[in-house]
């Protein structure tokens, strides 16, 4: 099998998975989970979690928001460069089949903007806060599965989102000491 033939055959399976799992869309109430946790995804959450870090832990939950705040800045500097470069039309773009169950925030697709700064965002907090795995777990994993299922996103976005996310997240904590997942 040649180069082209593989990459044509990659396009084909990212869009019939992207079809498939935009469908469930087509129900009100996953559509309104998804389209809901989408939004807090949108940068809600994040800066309530800050928020509430520092409440509840003072100085060094303010240290973990201010780590929190400067991987996001790299993330959301990553994130439009390589949208920028890339110029990967969204699914609902390019395939009439594929609906945009809500807004999107910009025009382009590669990579998931909201899954590399959930992936990021939880990987810095859980090192800060092991404790709050069992809520960053879900909502992150939750926030991915939107971007696929609001037809914003296909999976091979996500999926590259959750592997610069998570680089990105162990760069952080690699250059702040005394601060690691293990």
């Amino acid at each position: 099998m040649n180069r082209h033939s593989l990459q044509k055959r990659l396009i084909a399976g990212d869009s019939g998975w992207c079809l498939r799992v935009n469908r469930w869309g087509e129900r009100g109430r996953s559509r309104s989970y998804f389209a809901a946790v989408s939004r807090l995804g949108d940068g809600v959450f994040w800066y309530v979690l800050m928020a509430v870090l520092i409440a509840v832990d003072g100085l060094d939950g303010l240290a973990a928001s201010a780590h929190l705040a400067a991987t996001g800045v790299i993330a959301l500097t990553l994130y439009k460069l390589l949208k920028r470069w890339t110029r990967r039309p969204r699914p609902f773009a390019s395939d009439r089949r594929i609906h945009a169950w809500v807004a999107p925030l910009d025009e382009f697709s590669f990579p998931s903007g909201h899954t590399l700064h959930a992936v990021a965002f939880s990987l810095v907090g859980m090192a800060h806060y092991p404790v709050l795995a069992w809520v960053l777990v879900p909502f992150t994993a939750s926030v991915a599965a939107s971007r696929v299922v609001l037809g914003l996103h296909y999976p091979s976005d996500v999926l590259a989102a959750t592997a610069i996310g998570t680089g990105l997240a162990g760069v952080s904590l690699w250059l702040v000491p005394g601060v690691s997942l293990f």
